[in-house]
């Protein structure tokens, strides 16, 4: 109850803050619209021309409902995860990160909680759109499927946490990690189009190495009423990451000294 009730707090901080600058909020919403823009962009020309009905075995409402899941994914890095992780480089460099050592919660939770970007929540709510309305055109989803999908998708926001958690941690000895984190989210960038459309040499790399196909393409397939040998593994690949996230964060302030020091 005590997490619920500091959740509770830094989202009302958060939202204080931020309402402060009530313009920033159309520019924000401005933002998401173009970002989504360009996903159905790239997306909508592969189906522009008229001989092409289907890629690697996904029509047009099919791969828009990986669109959705890759948007709503961007809007939870922004709106979650970004504001707070980065700035653990910024807290080992100054000296900051002393002061929530000291506090009687644990330390990776206050990092991972206490931000929240709320001006970049439409880009979850236009990516949620996406997925229900490209779901319906398909006209194939059912309850049990989008539980699935649900399930999945949970999983993967696991493994994203997970990621970039440990990116971050890795500041405890580079310091400056923002060049690892822009490589992650360029590799992820990948993850707008169905695994199945892209090469064949990309598809492991992308699916073993770093987990993208995951993220989107297990989720849209577990919506359309498809369920791959890989999304089995999605539950267990999470809990993996999220281990090796814990050990690792505690391997590092185990080496850590302070700023002070």
């Amino acid at each position: 109850m005590r997490f619920f009730r500091l959740l509770r707090i830094y989202l009302s901080a958060s939202l204080s803050v931020q309402l402060a600058y009530r313009a920033n909020f159309v520019a924000a919403l401005l933002s998401s619209f173009a970002n989504l823009a360009t996903g159905l962009l790239g997306v909508l020309l592969f189906y522009s021309r008229p001989e092409i009905k289907e890629l690697g075995g996904w029509n047009l409402e099919s791969a828009l409902i990986v669109v959705g899941f890759f948007t709503l994914t961007e809007g939870v890095i922004s709106v979650w995860l970004r504001p707070n992780l980065t700035q653990l480089s910024e807290g080992i460099r100054t000296g900051t990160l002393d002061f929530l050592l000291l506090k009687p919660v644990d330390a990776q939770f206050q990092l991972s909680a206490r931000n929240l970007n709320l001006l970049r929540l439409p880009d979850m709510l236009l990516g949620l759109g996406l997925i229900v309305w490209a779901g319906a055109a398909l006209g194939t989803v059912t309850l049990g499927g989008a539980l699935l999908a649900a399930v999945l998708y949970l999983s993967a926001m696991t493994m994203v946490y997970a990621i970039w958690f440990m990116l971050n941690t890795t500041a405890f000895w580079l310091v400056n990690v923002q060049n690892v984190t822009e490589l992650f989210q360029g590799v992820f960038s990948a993850g707008r189009y169905p695994l199945q459309a892209l090469p064949l040499w990309i598809r492991p790399v992308l699916t073993f190495v770093i987990p993208v196909a995951f993220i989107t393409t297990i989720p849209a397939q577990a919506l359309r009423g498809e369920l791959g040998t890989a999304a089995l593994f999605s539950p267990l690949v999470a809990l993996i990451l999220l281990v090796i996230c814990r050990v690792l964060w505690l391997r590092a302030l185990g080496s850590y000294t302070s700023a002070s020091s």
